[in-house]
């Protein structure tokens, strides 16, 4: 899973579409969110469907190892992404009226 790649294809794809740039800019951030925790939700699953299977025998190591390390990239871009946030409001807070 690529997931800067694909919500990048995505916000390109909804900003051509979209004729207004303030409209754009609204749904292509609300929509990239919304792809990231499908995406997230998604991979995170797969990793937890994978390790069951190789625990009862149905998969090899290997496609378990695949799938957490996918995971564990996923959860690292959500920390980031958050942490990001996280900072942008605190400078927003700091900024005097």
């Amino acid at each position: 899973m690529d997931i800067s790649s694909s919500l990048a294809a995505g916000a390109y794809g909804r900003a051509v579409a979209t004729a207004d740039p303030a409209e754009a800019g609204e749904s292509s951030i609300a929509t990239s969110v919304e792809a990231f925790a499908r995406d997230f939700s998604e991979t995170v699953r797969r990793a937890e469907t994978a390790a069951q299977d190789t625990m009862l025998g149905r998969a090899d190591t290997q496609s378990m190892v695949e799938a957490m390390a996918q995971a564990q990239l996923a959860v690292e871009t959500a920390v980031t992404l958050r942490d990001k946030v996280v900072e942008a409001y605190q400078e927003i807070m700091r900024m005097q009226i």
